[in-house]
This record gives structure tokens, sequence and C-alpha cells, in this order.
């Protein structure tokens, strides 16, 4: 299975992934709609995702956990704003405590100055069969929190292309 990847230089604060799968949309939509699957993929290497909630409608909410290797859990949450069927979701994507309510990246031990809630876009296109996802994460500050969010993500997708 090809998947290629592609860092798009910008100005402005949004990272941009492109990935190709060698799926039908359906089933990438699948692993980004369904708990079951989502938690199979979600998290960067050495990650896992012990506890995954969506409610995948425009104004529906999702909760998730991402566990580190030495068992600590980072928890998001976001809402959903716009959701077109096997084409695209639009979701705000914040810190989040175990019962889902949004903190500040500093309940990480991250930044104070790290935005409270960001906005990611995932487009799914197909193309003969295979399915070109892009991947938009808009209001990331410049610098190292987007290049790991950038490594985060595609180490992401590198487990979703192996489950696919």
């Amino acid at each position: 299975m090809k998947a290629t990847t592609k860092k798009v230089p910008s100005l402005t604060e949004d990272l941009v992934i492109t990935r190709e799968f060698n799926v039908p949309r359906e089933s990438l939509w699948e692993a980004w709609t369904n708990p079951k699957v989502f938690m199979k993929w979600w998290g960067p290497k050495d990650f896992t995702c012990p506890h995954c909630e969506i409610d995948l409608r425009p104004g529906g909410e999702y909760h998730n956990a991402m566990r580190s290797r030495e068992g600590m859990n980072y928890w998001t949450t976001g809402v959903y704003k716009e959701v077109v069927p096997f084409e695209k979701i639009v979701f705000t994507d914040s810190f989040a405590d175990d019962l889902g309510h949004v903190v500040p990246a500093s309940y990480y031990g991250m930044s104070e100055t790290f935005p409270l809630a960001l906005l990611i876009t995932v487009s799914f296109e197909e193309i003969d069969g295979r399915t070109k996802m892009t991947l938009r994460h808009s209001g990331l500050p410049p610098g190292e929190v987007q290049d790991m969010s950038w490594t985060g993500w595609n180490e992401s997708f590198d487990k979703l292309a192996e489950i696919l």
C-alpha cells in the first residue's frame, strides 16, 4: 500500500498533510468515524487510544485519550462543525481532562500561550478506487509545536495505513 506525505511550507499557522491510501473512501471514512476502528490507529507511534467517543453530527462532540508508553493519558475533545459524509469533517480540537472539560495546554505541561481551541479539517477524495486524504490543522503555533504535530499526525497515519 502506497502512502505519501507532504509538508506544505506556509507563512500561516496551518499544518497541511496529504496522504494517499489504497482503499475506497468509505473505508477511510469509517476509520475516522467508527470509535472501534479509530482506537486502533489514533496516536503517534508507541501511543495507544484507550478511550474514544464520537457523536458525528454538526454540534456533536468527541472525547478521546492517547496513552503514552509510560501510562500518561492525554485527553482531547472538540465539536464537529461540518460533516459531509465521505467527503469532509471539520471540528474543533482542544486539550481536555478525563471528563471531557476543555483545559489549557498548560494542564499537560505545555506553554500557556498555546491556543485553547484549534480547527481541523479532513477531506477525502476518491481517485480510481484510492483515497487522497488531506488534513489541515489550523491555529498551531509555528516552529517546534507544529513540527511535533506533523510528526505525531504522520505516525498516526502510518498506523492507519497498516490497519487498512
